[in-house]
């Protein structure tokens, strides 16, 4: 029997200083979350274009005892309403190194695992954009493209680098 099935394609996105600013510092206060320009603009075409939307977050502060889940979760809660609630899911590892050793914990690849099989996501068809090479280094170990949003010296191969989400956007769209 021949099948139509194609596996989906998927943008995966760290969080801090890709989807909302970067403060230099742990960002739970719904009052210092602050979501980057033109990052609805840019969901939204990628899920009028038929990409599945992912949110890959490192959130030691939950272990480090800085602030709450629930903190993160307001967080989490103000970017879908920002983003006209076109993400698909958002993973977070709540782990640091010092207090728990977690596979979850980028630069792991055990979140991009469990978003490649809940949604039957084909990584080769996929995308990773990042501010830190430990962001791409998981998704590029299982096949994705990546993107590098800002200026953090790389060894990586990547697809793109830039500091505009619409532009990794347009970017992302051309190559299909």
């Amino acid at each position: 029997m021949k099948t139509n099935f194609k596996p989906n394609k998927a943008i995966f996105l760290d969080r801090d200083g890709v989807l909302n600013v970067e403060r230099g510092q742990h960002t739970f206060r719904l009052e210092d979350f602050e979501i980057r320009p033109q990052v609805p603009e840019a969901l939204r075409l990628w899920k009028t274009a038929g990409y599945h939307i992912i949110v890959v977050t490192n959130q030691s502060g939950i272990a480090r005892k800085l602030y709450t889940r629930d903190q993160m979760e307001a967080c989490h809660s103000r970017l879908h309403e920002a983003t006209d609630f076109v993400i698909d899911a958002i993973y977070y590892s709540p782990y640091h190194e010092s207090v728990t050793q977690s596979l979850g914990r980028k630069p792991g690849t055990l979140l991009f695992e469990r978003a490649l099989a809940r949604f039957a996501i084909n990584p080769q068809r996929s995308w990773m954009l990042g501010d830190k090479e430990r962001d791409l280094i998981p998704a590029q170990a299982l096949g994705m493209q990546t993107i590098m949003i800002g200026e953090e010296p790389t060894q990586l191969d990547l697809a793109l680098r830039t500091d505009d989400l619409m532009v990794a956007a347009e970017y992302v769209l051309a190559m299909g």
